[in-house]
């Protein structure tokens, strides 16, 4: 196998793995913060279980995050040190501020928060969370920053070596790609934390229904009761679950409305910066307006040959494209032979590129994967929406249906954000190729600054070494992700007592529980982290 097509897949599998905790981390640490901030200023029991509760589960997903992050700086290292050391003098500084700055504060203050139950002024507790959560966000910015750099290379000007050399930190870190891409995917990050209340709450709303501690009156309202089989599952236990779910389904429906916003501003930014990839994910083989609704083809398709256009839609692509309605917009056939112009019919003849030298480039992506990845992505998020709403009508009686259908439904309904988000990503990894660092035709971008992938990976590994490592690394991560479902599947169906073990403890005490803080876990330094 040729080493390039092996450290693509390694990249493809350890970023899309880690990408899997990101959302649910930014996204669910917002709501932890939200609900702690309402126990703080009511003092409402109901908002203190739902922060232990959500607030465990955003710890074990924050410390697999972690752990998988870590793979992916070392890999530029292990796997791409030839694009490491074009794109380090930029790299290094969104880099470096991502990790010694924004992950510092977000993993200083977690601790504090972790460590702090008890220990802390309410006040105080509560902003160390806010600091890990605004740290968290910080810290994705800079990411973003670093990656939007390879989309839309700014603030930087070739040195004498061939590398580029930036002159403009203030250009790189307003990139309008990085802006553009930062906040559609904080919203998507929104949209995966909504999803994960509704299931999540409405599992153990079912829960409560179907072991009779709910029941409904004549009029179809709630009936609330109490369960004094298992500690915690009591009035406030009703609320801690329909509060979670309909805080999940108004961020969820907000998040998505803000996609649509932020996610219609990036392609117009993409029609500007990358036109290819825009016509590749409409299948756009001819210059026009028409928006593709179905296109068929060959799925191993990197060319126009037999993509065949069953419904469109007049109009609406150059609308996407440039905001006017019925603008032409250019095609792959004739975008082909302006990157051939601008950048060479063949990949250069030099070692760098080892046995790619010489090689044919085809400037058109892998269409299958643009096409369906772009339309995954806005499918799935329409349908995330749409789930929203009906779960908010569904429970505007207090309940949800005894159903175990819609349950496991609305169980399913967790993964389509995190499909949906990982679509877009690998539209966006994908649909820049052969590029690793895509060039500028846009007149913002600085001309003649790019990097074919061929040339990016580490010369001197070998394919067995690659496939080793790719091997292992997924092993590794198969491991890690059985025990964040293990950990998850375990305190999800344990419900609020399973993160709080003071209910218990009060429970088999006959005590009233009137020590909502735990402070008599004072010595056990773990309590809340366990």
């Amino acid at each position: 196998m040729d080493v390039l097509d092996i450290a693509r897949w390694q990249f493809g599998i350890t970023t899309v793995y880690h990408f899997l905790m990101v959302p649910l981390t930014l996204g669910l640490g917002l709501m932890v913060a939200i609900m702690q901030t309402r126990w703080v200023r009511t003092g409402d029991e109901k908002f203190l279980r739902m922060t232990k509760f959500w607030g465990k589960i955003y710890l074990i997903n924050f410390i697999v995050g972690v752990a998988t992050g870590l793979v992916q700086e070392f890999q530029f290292g292990m796997a791409w040190s030839e694009y490491s050391r074009f794109v380090g003098d930029v790299f290094g500084a969104p880099l470096a501020m991502e990790g010694l700055l924004a992950f510092f504060v977000e993993s200083t203050f977690l601790g504090i928060w972790i460590f702090g139950w008890g220990r802390l002024r309410k006040g105080l507790h509560l902003t160390a969370l806010w600091c890990a959560v605004i740290g968290s966000w910080i810290s994705a910015f800079f990411i973003i920053v670093a990656n939007s750099w390879m989309q839309h290379p700014v603030g930087v000007e070739m040195g004498a070596d061939g590398r580029p050399v930036m002159t403009d930190i203030w250009a790189v870190l307003t990139n309008s790609t990085a802006l553009a891409a930062y906040t559609h995917t904080i919203l998507g990050a929104l949209v995966v934390a909504g999803m994960f209340l509704i299931g999540i709450a409405w599992y153990h709303l079912w829960r409560r229904r179907h072991d009779g501690i709910d029941t409904v009156s004549e009029t179809g309202h709630v009936v609330v009761g109490e369960s004094d089989a298992a500690p915690g599952r009591d009035r406030t236990d009703h609320g801690v679950w329909i509060w979670s779910l309909r805080l999940g389904a108004v961020v969820a429906i907000l998040g998505f409305m803000g996609t649509v916003v932020s996610g219609d501003i990036q392609g117009k930014l993409m029609y500007e910066q990358q036109p290819m990839k825009m016509a590749a994910a409409e299948a756009a083989c001819h210059t026009g307006s028409s928006f593709s609704v179905l296109s068929l083809g060959d799925p191993g398709s990197t060319d126009c040959s037999d993509v065949v256009t069953l419904i469109e839609i007049p109009g609406v692509l150059g609308f996407l494209g440039t905001g006017e309605w019925g603008a032409d917009m250019p095609g792959i056939r004739d975008l082909e032979p302006q990157y051939v112009d601008q950048y060479g019919k063949t990949i250069p003849d030099d070692a760098l590129y080892g046995a790619h030298a010489g090689a044919e480039v085809n400037y058109v992506p892998v269409m299958w994967v643009t096409y369906w990845g772009f339309r995954l992505m806005i499918g799935l998020g329409g349908i995330v929406a749409f789930g929203a709403v009906v779960a908010l009508w569904l429970t505007r009686k207090g309940t949800v249906p005894r159903s175990p259908w819609i349950m496991r439904l609305a169980l399913l309904g967790i993964v389509a954000p995190f499909a949906a988000n990982i679509a877009g990503w690998i539209f966006t990894e994908i649909g820049r190729q052969p590029f690793v660092v895509a060039p500028n035709p846009d007149p913002s971008g600085i001309d003649g600054v790019f990097m074919f992938t061929a040339a990016a990976v580490s010369p001197g590994v070998t394919a067995g070494e690659m496939l080793f490592s790719v091997i292992t690394l997924t092993l590794v991560y198969g491991v890690m992700l059985v025990i964040e479902m293990y950990l998850m599947v375990k305190y999800i169906r344990g419900g609020v007592a399973a993160a709080m073990p003071e209910l218990t403890a009060s429970a088999h005490s006959g005590g009233s529980g009137d020590d909502p803080d735990g402070d008599d876990k004072r010595d056990d330094v773990l309590a809340f982290a366990y």
